[in-house]
Formats: structure tokens, sequence, C-alpha cells
């Protein structure tokens, strides 16, 4: 019928062949491709049924996100829209059987729902994942999934988004049959079997319908899981609508549901995110030409909670590590670490004791630095200290062979300084890994002056094998996060020192959407750590500018946070938090004594003066070329500091509010403030343009 979607035929059983690689989406031609093909098929009285099938061994993975945006913008589509091809395909006179490889999910299941028949691979996977981009399915999922796989569970899929392996979905009545071997001739035969008897449309099986739902159980455990997202609710409310409404009444119900939700800002935020992540892959110099040079074995220098996690993620993607340490005791420790990790992931059911075993093997804990001349990539995890940084790898250089990779887990300082104590600085890079390393999915890969594009292009491609996501930033004091969240905490103490309770601040930017409060963030954290920043670069301070003074007061008593069971909060055994009253009068005692005068504070001070300091600071690092893009920055927050996926990140956040409202808040707080708050340049001319920071791209 067309490249896209091809008609052939096995003696009366016609073959639709969804043939759009890689995943055969719903892009334009592809609907329209299998109304003609649904029409040739109905006019044809030799063709008793007919098979859906995806080249490739792929069904069709989802619908084209691209569309969504094209419609938001007011731009025309390019597609016909789903639901008139389902209509065609359930309406069909002969039976038509969607034989799923690979994923059906969102528009592909919908599509599968709609065939009368489904049959699947063993290895196959189906599901509504609509709600993680801040919609619900609007093709007849929350219709016709209740009326295959029940009420209940159809809720869960559409609200959770979690997918449904191929098994599953047989029990649940989403699929009739799984195939085991090739799943062509056995779709032929399938299809060949039900050619006689009466077509069944899903929309017209209701018996599952009537089956009891505790819909609000459902809305609360949604709201647990998915905070604050608005899709997850209304793809509940659009099932619910399956129960008690006709299913042309329901679909339109649906339809409406979809569009609130598609031209909300949370749909908008999160279909950034779902491009951003693919954006911040591509690096200007960088293409399939570029080398990439081979990681079969790696070492980690520090066996503590970092360098830890650090050995743990390539012991998990099959890579041989080395990880070393410098006393026995501080080597025991980080093995049992990771000991206790690995088991209690057994204790949770996600792999099993021979997993957990094969992957302690790959990890090889030692004292000295033997072996280190035959591994492909060294990472430094010791704590932020730059003379101990650069004494470890002056050390390296000596020892790790020609052409392999020296990368340090530093936070903040220098990879230039840092490779300067090497004689190979286009080998020597930043690879910051994010805490518990082993758990979160950012990598800060940091480019040096020196470093070679070979060493970035592996580096970014080992995050992935590591099942990271990578960010490449440039090289400054705390790079795009940490330089960044310095600002963010910042003016969160400063409101606590003002007068705004603990509590109140964290939970104004917990009620936003954020993980943790930027205070309780740093008692997870440790608040050593940013002391010992801080005492390292205080001679890069401006005299007479405003610093906070409570936390480091807090780490002059001792108190790091949960590590030491006191921070700004009080921890029990089990690490759980209660307001410390004490805290809050040496706060109060230490802003006396600084002459900072004590207010009430509302909860869009906090929440604005919080935000804008990390948007302003991200245009500022933008604008300096530390970004190459302002979704770089984006997904550094939202994959290493919980920043809320239906927010977008805080750059997108600031486009959505408007960067003329931005700018003419952080001017307010200049005014009132002083000079920490100077609007960003770059700030001040994309608001004065009425531009936003998407718009403006340093990697073009």
């Amino acid at each position: 019928m067309s490249e896209l979607v091809q008609l052939t035929r096995d003696g009366e059983i016609a073959i639709i062949t969804i043939q759009n690689p890689p995943v055969n989406a719903l892009s334009p031609g592809v609907p329209e491709g299998i109304v003609a093909s649904i029409a040739s098929i109905a006019a044809d009285d030799t063709i008793k049924a007919a098979v859906l099938i995806g080249g490739n061994k792929r069904f069709i993975a989802g619908a084209d996100i691209k569309e969504f945006a094209k419609i938001t913008s007011g731009g025309k589509r390019d597609s016909i829209g789903l639901n008139e091809v389902l209509d065609k395909v359930e309406n069909c006179s002969k039976p038509i059987v969607a034989a799923i490889e690979g994923h059906a999910f969102g528009g592909g299941l919908e599509t599968a729902m709609a065939c009368h028949y489904r049959i699947a691979a063993v290895s196959a996977q189906v599901g509504q994942p609509e709600c993680k981009l801040g919609i619900i399915p609007g093709a007849g999922g929350t219709q016709r999934l209740p009326r295959l796989c029940g009420v209940a569970k159809a809720a869960e899929l559409c609200a959770f988004g979690d997918p449904v392996k191929a098994k599953e979905a047989l029990a649940l009545g989403i699929v009739d049959r799984i195939v085991d071997g090739d799943m062509l001739p056995e779709a032929i035969a399938f299809a060949r079997d039900v050619a006689t008897k009466p077509v069944v449309r899903t929309r017209d099986r209701n018996e599952k319908l009537s089956e009891v739902c505790d819909f609000d159980a459902l809305r609360k455990a949604a709201g647990k899981r998915s905070r604050n997202l608005m899709a997850a609710q209304k793809a509940i409310d659009s099932v619910e609508a399956a129960t008690r409404m006709s299913f042309d009444e329901g679909l339109a119900f649906e339809q409406r549901v979809f569009m609130e939700c598609l031209y909300s800002d949370q749909s908008k935020a999160m279909i950034h995110v779902f491009f951003g992540e693919r954006e911040v892959a591509k690096i200007p110099g960088i293409d399939k030409t570029t080398p990439v040079i081979p990681i079969a074995s790696a070492a980690v220098i520090g066996a503590g909670t970092m360098g830890g996690g650090i050995a743990m993620c390539f012991a998990n993607a099959g890579i041989p590590v080395r990880i070393r340490e410098t006393a026995q005791d501080a080597l025991d420790r980080g093995l049992a670490t990771i000991r206790k990790n690995y088991s209690n992931s057994v204790k949770k059911g996600r792999f099993s004791q021979e997993v957990m075993d094969q992957r302690m093997a790959l990890i090889a804990p030692q004292l000295d630095y033997a072996g280190f001349d035959t591994v492909d990539i060294v990472i430094e995890a010791v704590f932020e200290g730059m003379a101990l940084k650069k004494q470890i790898f002056g050390e390296l250089d000596s020892i790790v062979k020609q052409g392999a990779i020296l990368a340090s887990n530093t936070s903040t300082l220098s990879i230039d300084e840092i490779a300067s104590a090497t004689k190979r600085p286009q080998h020597v890079i930043g690879t910051h890994f994010f805490s518990p390393a082993n758990v979160m999915r950012l990598l800060e890969v940091v480019r040096g002056a020196a470093t070679d594009l070979a060493v970035i292009n592996t580096c970014m491609q080992l995050g992935k094998r590591l099942g990271k996501v990578s960010v490449l930033v440039g090289n400054c004091f705390g790079f795009v996060g940490n330089r960044m969240f310095g600002p963010y905490r910042r003016e969160a103490q400063f409101l606590v020192e003002e007068g705004a309770s603990i509590p109140a601040v964290d939970k104004v930017l917990y009620d936003y959407g954020m993980a943790m409060g930027p205070l309780a963030t740093g008692d997870l954290a440790g608040l050593d750590v940013g002391w010992r920043i801080r005492k390292e670069i205080a001679h890069l301070q401006i005299p007479g500018v405003r610093q906070p003074v409570a936390e480091d007061q807090l780490c002059e008593m001792g108190r790091y946070g949960q590590k030491t069971g006191a921070g700004w909060y009080k921890y029990d055994e089990n690490r759980a938090a209660s307001v410390d009253d004490e805290v809050t009068a040496w706060v109060r005692k230490w802003s006396g004594e600084q002459g900072i005068e004590q207010r009430e504070i509302g909860s869009d001070e906090i929440l604005d003066r919080c935000l804008y300091a990390l948007v302003n600071e991200g245009a500022r690092i933008l604008e300096e070329g530390f970004a190459l893009r302002s979704v770089d920055i984006d997904i550094v927050y939202l994959y290493g500091y919980g920043f809320p996926a239906y927010r977008g990140g805080p750059m997108k956040y600031a486009d959505l509010v408007g960067l003329p409202k931005v700018y003419e808040r952080i001017c307010e707080f200049e005014k009132e403030h002083g000079e920490l708050w100077k609007p960003a340049p770059l700030l001040e001319k994309l608001a004065k343009a009425n531009s936003t920071f998407a718009a403006y791209d340093k990697s073009k």
C-alpha cells in the first residue's frame, strides 16, 4: 500500500506489515496505510482474514510523539487521527489478528485492542505508558482495556504506565495466545482458524465492566506513587467512565480528558523530557565515526559511599572492576556495604543469590595498584581535596597503560588542574556520579580543555552501558548540577535565617514536587561535604557578600546530618527525621548575631527564591557554554536532584512560567537582597525579547 505499510497475502489470509523502523511508530503515513489496507481487504471477497504485524520483529511501539507537539502548537497534523483508523479496523467484517512482537505500547496496544484477536511472542510486552508523558490513552485505551482485562487492572495499567509481559497479558485476557517460535506463520495459521468465526469487536465485550473496583483506593495509590501527576488521576477517571457510559460516550469522555492533559503544562514538560533524554546524547564534533575506546575492565580508587557504588555500577554491567583503598578496615567496610546492598536486592526479589555472587566475584578489593596497568579506565572517588586528587593522578600517570582513561568523580573541582598532574591531559575526564551511584541515573561527563573527543565519546557510551543518562558538561566549579545547587540551598538557608521554619522550607519544595526539601537533602548527603568544599574555596568568596552561617555552625557542632544522627533534623536509628527545636533556637541566635531581621515568610517567596536561584544560575551556565542546551540542565536536575519530571526541569519550568515574569521577580529580589540576585545577562536578554531558554541553543 505504501513504503510504510505493505499489504501481501498468503492464500486467503491478508498480511498488513508496518515497515517504519526503528520501532514502527504510528508516524504520518502509517495510519493512512492501515486504513487503505483495511479498505482493500474489505473489498476483496477472496480474503477471509488478516494479520497485522510489524516488520523487523517489532509491533507498533506507540504513537509519534512529535505529532502531539504539533497539536499543542496549533500546527496542522500530518496524519489522520488514530481513533478514525481504529474504527475502520474494529468494524472490518473480516477477523483481524494483531501479531505482537517486541513492544505494543500506547497507540500500539490501542491498535492491537481494536483488532479482533491478539497473539504475542513470549518475549513481547504490552502497556499504556501515556501517563509518563503527562497524558492518558487517547484512542480507546481506557475503554477497550477494561473490556479485556477487567476494570481494576486496566485502571492500574493506565494510571501507573507499567508494562505487562506476554504471559501475564495472556492470563489477564489482553492477548489470546502466546507464540514461542516464528511469529508470522503462527499468526497466519491462527487467522485461518478464526476466519470462519463471527467477528466480535472489543467494544462489545462488556462482561468484565461489572466487576467491583475501588476507584478511590486506586486514586490514593496513584497519588502516592505519582505525586501531583494529573494524568494518573485522569486515567482512572476515564477507566471509571467505561463502567458508567456506553462505548461511544466513554470514547468521547476519554478524548476530552486526553486533550485537557495534552494542553497542560505537565504534558508539555514531560514531552520535553522525553525528547531531552535523546537530545543530550548529541555532542557537536562527535558522530558515528568518532572512535570509542573498548572498556573491558576498570578500577576505582576509594571504597567509600561513592567508590563502592561506582564499583557496583561496573559489576552490574558485567565489567570486572578493581577497588583500591589505603587501609584494610576501610576496604572491609566498603565491601561489607556492597554486599549488604546486593543482599537487600536479593531479599526484595530483584535478582537471585546466583546473580549477586556473580557480581561480587567481578569486584576485586586491594590495598595497592597491582593490576592497574591492565585496566581500560580508572575512576578516582576520594573526598573533595585538590591536593589529594593531584597526588593520585600523578601516581596513576606512571602506572596506568597508555590509552586508558583517567577519570575523577569530583563533584566540584577543576578537571584541568587535576589533569595537570599527568603527562596525558587528553585522557583525563570527569565522571561525576550521583549518590548512591548504584541507584541514581545521572552521570555528568565533565570535559577538560584537553580532553580528547574519543575519551568523551567513550564515557558518554559507557554511561549508557552502566544504565545512566549521560550529560556532557563544561569544567567550571560545581559543573552544572552542583554549581546551581549552591544558590538553591543558599536561599533555603537564608530563608531559615530570616525567620522561615526549617520544615516549612522543605515542605514548600516537597509539595512543589521535589523528591526532598533542600535542607533534608543536605542532611542526606552529609552537611560536612559542603562544609569541606566551602573551606576549600574560601579564598574565592567576595568580601562583604552575605553567606549562610547556620550550616557551618551545625558542622562545627558535629551535626553532619543523617550519618551522625543530627543535622538540620534529628534522626533515630532508622534514620527517620524529626524536628529539632534546639536547631531553631540556635539559628535564631546566630541570625541575631548577624543582625538579620526576623519576619513571616510566605510559601510563594520560599518557592520563588529557591527555584529562581536555580534558574538564574542556570542561565549563566548556559550563556557561558558550560551546558550545551537548556534541556541538558533540565536532565541533570531531573535525574541527579529529584526535580519532578512533570515540571520539566528548572529551565523548562521558567519557560512555562514565562521568562518576563521570572526576570521581573528576580529583579525584585535583587532590590531586596542585593547583588547575589543580579539577573543573568542571558535571562535579561531573553526576557526582554519574550523568548525562551529552549530557543537558545549553543550546540547549533
